[in-house]
């Protein structure tokens, strides 16, 4: 139901009584509009419960799924997908292991405290890129070299210069 309001008398008739004209409207809404601009919207208490009532009921259902649209700071509980492996490959960084306990909860530990704010995906980027760099440094670490090797110096004098 639209109430145009041509002066302030219609607009003060609204304000003094609302409730008649909000139950005259079929859904509970209305518009209050001057020149064809509305001036401002009226809901009705028992449209306002029903709204309330279906936004608690999917708050609710969203309890423990993390909003992977908003950007959030580290916390403990925070886990990549189940797909992650997949998805570094895609983004170029080729895992050849899930992501074991202690390197997320290392990963956790050292972001938690910085207070950065990324998104859910960024967060895996950010995972999936630390475990390559220090997958890759404990590769490097595990090939010792053997300090008992001496190396003999090549004896051949390659072509174009003079020998004695």
């Amino acid at each position: 139901m639209k109430i145009l309001v041509s002066d302030n008398v219609s607009l003060n008739l609204f304000c003094e009584n609302p409730i008649p004209i909000l139950e005259k409207s079929n859904k509970g809404v209305i518009a209050v509009l001057k020149n064809n601009s509305p001036i401002f919207y009226a809901i009705s208490p028992c449209l306002l419960k029903k709204i309330f009532d279906i936004e608690c009921h999917l708050s609710k259902k969203n309890i423990g799924k993390p909003d992977i649209l908003k950007k959030f700071s580290m916390h403990p509980k925070w886990i990549p997908d189940k797909d992650f492996i997949r998805q570094a490959a895609l983004w170029g960084i080729i895992l050849n292991e899930e992501v074991s306990e202690s390197e997320l909860a290392c990963f956790i530990s050292y972001w938690q405290v910085e207070g950065c704010f990324f998104h859910h995906i960024q967060w895996q980027q950010k995972l999936a890129r630390s475990l390559q760099k220090s997958r890759c440094m404990n590769y490097i670490s595990q090939k010792k070299r053997d300090i008992t090797y001496i190396p003999t110096p090549d004896q051949t004098i390659p072509n174009g210069f003079r020998g004695k």
